[in-house]
């Protein structure tokens, strides 16, 4: 979530995903996906993005991950 607005007054809200060591016992990383979500408040672009259906989280992951270096 964006702490402020933008240019356009629209806070946006984008997906974290955790990437698990190989034990799966700790975090080994992290991707951010692009804003995906946008609202008038904080609040309204949480709402939006709880939404997303399951194909697009899924897609925003995938090119997060495209967007990391090659030995992430």
């Amino acid at each position: 979530m964006d702490d402020e607005p933008d240019e356009r007054g629209r806070y946006g809200a984008a997906l974290l995903f955790v990437r698990w060591s190989q034990a799966g016992d700790k975090a080994a990383g992290h991707a951010e996906s692009e804003p995906l979500a946008w609202g008038k408040t904080r609040a309204e672009a949480e709402e939006r993005i709880k939404v997303l259906s399951l194909f697009d989280v899924k897609a925003a992951l995938d090119a997060a991950i495209a967007a990391r270096p090659a030995d992430w």
